[in-house]
Parts: C-alpha cells; sequence; structure tokens
C-alpha cells in the first residue's frame, strides 16, 4: 500500500474517487430508477397495506427511509468512535460500502409479493451508503491543507455526477431498448427487468471502483488501542465535540444553520423524483424518459455547479456563498409549487442542478475549514454528520406525515420553503457577526 504526505495529489485524488463510486447510488436507485420501478410495481396502487396499516406508497419509502436514518444517526457514533481509538475507519468504510453495494444487488428481488425483504434492501442500501460516507468526509482535513479543501470537495462532488451520469445513461439504453442487451419480455415487462438489472450494475460499479479509494487511502490515525468501554467512546466524543463548541462559537452557529438548510436540502433530493412521478401531468410513455431527462439534467449541470460554487466561495468567501445558494433554493421551492407541466418540470430541474452541488460542496468544505486542528476528525464528522442525519430524520417524517394527510406531495413542499428561508436569514445572522468569516 502506497504511503502519502498530506495535500499530495494522487491522495487526494484517490479520496475523490470515492465519489464516483458511491454517487451511481444516490443517482441511479434513490433519485432515477428506484422511484420509477416502485411506481411501476405500485400499479395503480396508491397505498399499500404494511405491518398491517394502509400507508400512501410514497409515505411509506419516506417512513422507511426515516428509520434509516434514525439508525444511521444512533449507531454512526459508536462506529466512529471504534474506528478512532482502533485507528482503523477505513474498514468500516469498507464494511458499509459492501454493505450498501450488496443490497442494491438485492433491490433485484424487490417486488410487491416481496415487499418486506423489498424495503429491508431498500433500507440496508440507505444505511451502506450513508455511514460509509461518515468515514469518507471525515478523511477530509487527513489528506487536504485548509487551502485545498474546496477544490478536492468540490471535485468530489463533479467525479461523483459525471461517474454516475455515464451509468444512467447504460441505464437509461436498458430501460428503452432492453433487446439491444439481449432483455427479453412483453410490453413493459422487459423494461421492468432492465430496472432491476440495473439496480446490480450499481451495487457491481459501487463495491469496483471503492477500491481505488481503498488502495490509496491511509489506514487511520492511530494504533489500535482497546478499552472496556470502546463501544461508547463515540457517544463519548460527541459529548466531547458538543462541549468543545461552547469556546468555538462560529462554528455552533454554522451548525445550527447547516441543520436547518440541510434537513430541508436532504428531504428534497431524497422525494424529488417521487413528486416528478406523481404530481407532474405527463402524457403516454412520457413520464419514464421525461423523468430520466430530469434527472440527467440535474446531474450535469450539477457538474459545473459545484466548480462554479467553489470558485464563488474561494472569491466571495464560504458563507456569502450559502446565503446566495439558499436564497435560491427559496425561489426554487416557490416556483416548483406551481408547476404541472413537463416543461416547468425540466426547467426547475436545471436551477436545482445548479444548485445542488454546489451547497452540498461548499457546506462540506466550510465545516472542514471550522473545525480545530486535531488528529480526531472522525468526531467531528460523525457530529456532522449526526446533525445531517437528524435533520433527514426530521424532514422526512414531516414530509411523510403531510403526503399521508393530505394525499398529495405539493403540500409539503411549504415547509422546504420556511426551513431553506430560516437556513438563510441564520447564515446573514452569522456573516454579520463575523465580517471576516470564510
Amino acid at each position: 500500500m502506497p504511503q502519502y504526505k498530506k495535500g499530495d495529489k494522487k491522495l487526494l485524488q484517490a479520496w475523490a474517487s470515492y465519489d464516483w463510486a458511491n454517487s451511481v447510488y444516490f443517482l441511479v436507485v434513490i433519485s432515477t430508477i428506484f422511484p420509477l420501478y416502485y411506481g411501476y410495481i405500485c400499479d395503480g396502487q396508491s397505498h399499500l397495506e404494511v405491518f398491517g396499516m394502509s400507508f400512501k406508497n410514497t409515505a411509506l419509502i419516506s417512513y422507511v427511509t426515516a428509520m434509516a436514518f434514525v439508525v444511521i444517526a444512533l449507531w454512526s457514533p459508536i462506529l466512529s468512535g471504534i474506528a478512532d481509538y482502533m485507528g482503523n475507519k477505513k474498514r468500516f468504510m469498507q464494511f458499509y460500502c459492501y454493505l450498501g453495494a450488496s443490497a442494491c444487488v438485492g433491490l433485484y428481488w424487490f417486488d410487491i409479493q416481496n415487499i418486506y425483504w423489498g424495503l429491508l434492501f431498500y433500507f440496508l442500501a440507505l444505511v451502506g451508503a450513508w455511514s460509509s460516507l461518515v468515514f469518507y468526509n471525515s478523511y477530509l482535513p487527513d489528506i487536504a491543507y485548509p487551502e485545498q479543501q474546496n477544490r478536492i470537495s468540490a471535485k468530489g462532488f463533479a467525479l461523483g455526477y459525471v461517474g454516475s451520469v455515464l451509468l444512467l445513461i447504460v441505464n437509461l439504453l436498458m430501460v428503452m431498448q432492453p433487446q439491444w442487451f439481449g432483455i427479453s419480455g412483453e410490453g413493459g415487462a422487459a423494461s421492468l427487468k432492465a430496472m432491476r438489472y440495473a439496480f446490480i450494475t450499481v451495487g457491481l460499479w459501487w463495491f469496483g471502483f471503492s477500491h481505488i479509494a481503498f488502495y490509496h487511502l491511509p489506514r487511520g490515525n492511530k494504533d489500535k488501542v482497546y478499552t472496556k468501554d470502546i463501544f461508547f467512546n463515540g457517544y463519548r466524543e460527541l459529548r466531547s465535540v458538543w462541549r468543545s463548541l461552547k469556546n468555538l462559537s462560529f462554528l455552533k452557529r454554522y451548525l445550527g444553520a447547516f441543520f436547518v438548510f440541510s434537513m430541508a436540502l436532504q428531504t428534497v433530493m431524497l422525494v424529488a423524483a417521487y413528486f416528478g412521478e406523481q404530481e407532474i401531468s405527463w402524457s403516454g410513455e412520457e413520464k419514464t424518459m421525461g423523468l430520466i431527462i430530469s434527472i440527467l439534467l440535474i446531474q450535469i449541470i450539477a457538474i459545473f455547479g459545484a466548480l462554479l460554487s467553489s470558485r464563488l466561495a474561494n472569491k466571495w468567501g464560504n458563507i456569502k456563498t450559502l446565503i446566495l445558494l439558499n436564497g435560491i433554493w427559496v425561489i426554487l421551492c416557490v416556483i416548483a409549487y406551481f408547476i404541472y407541466e413537463p416543461i416547468e418540470f425540466y426547467i426547475v430541474a436545471g436551477f436545482v442542478g445548479l444548485c445542488m452541488g454546489g451547497i452540498q460542496s461548499v457546506a462540506r468544505s466550510t465545516y472542514s475549514q471550522l473545525i480545530p486542528e486535531t488528529i480526531d476528525t472522525t468526531s467531528y464528522f460523525s457530529f456532522y454528520d449526526v446533525a445531517e442525519k437528524v435533520g433527514i430524520v426530521i424532514g422526512m417524517l414531516m414530509y411523510a406525515t403531510i403526503d399521508q394527510i393530505t394525499g398529495s406531495m405539493r403540500s409539503a413542499i411549504l415547509f422546504f420553503i420556511a426551513f431553506f428561508l430560516i437556513g438563510m436569514l441564520l447564515l446573514i445572522r452569522l456573516q454579520k457577526k463575523n465580517a471576516n468569516a470564510i
């Protein structure tokens, strides 16, 4: 295994390559193919009977997603604590990568008859994908100097968008022209089978390309140290991070703003395709092609959005850039509430792509630059990730409940507007507190 010094270009490139490996799950499964597949297998059933209760089909997926993030939020501090004490964060990152990739393959067997197994694989894929990112993100201050972090963070997101778009194009061809790939079936059966094969391609892509990062990334910062209470070290470290925030007021205020706008951002990204599938007036066979084109549009534009936001952050400052991006998100959510036609959906999707990668990239690099110098980076990033995951749990539960009660996903957009607006106001206040902020 090669040994690199901090800031080495090869090491940074290897770190960013995990975005290339992992992002296909978020685009192909979460954002595109699975929402389409789920809509088809529901076959007009707006409600499903699960655990003796009737759920609106989109609300059911939202609740399962929220449950997965509850597990992630509770479990990741334990694992990050063990990883820091044993100095092998890479092994934990690998475990969750393999779990998520395997669960993606397992989605091949998802259907209404196997609804419980299908939901379990969906649940495990979410746990694997997001838990691996806890350890992946924590590497950033370990391998990159502050002046490198905006650029390499944006490069990671850009690589992720490029790789995931390439695989999605292949999957699009599989779904639209299944006979080209030797996939047989009458009517829509061949396309449905192609969607199931797409889940397998995601798992194999994620598993295979992740080994570029695993080969080059260092094992960790510490030698193995075992203690009798190692199981709870993660929570102790989170408590330590929380206490340290008393002396890091700017970081504490930033985390408050991040919690609010991330709650809305991550929920939007998780439910956008379901919104497009149910709330837009597609005609005939237009839905499948239309949704995939719109998601491709988002991803392609997001590549440029992430790089543009990195440049803006370097020129204007990170906080000012985040204020601008939150303001744009408020406008987009207001517009989205009133759209019904496919062309309107395409236009909004383009602007979503411009802002989506940028706000994630700048938010991550801002936090990386604000945390104090320490070899215990996993604990600080675990705190960051727990805040993000708790926000997702709240956001998904609110969204699912509004969807379940009102029967319309459109009504749930209103709370996105409120949270992006609050996030923007908190960032403005933060900027005024310290005009020289990053």
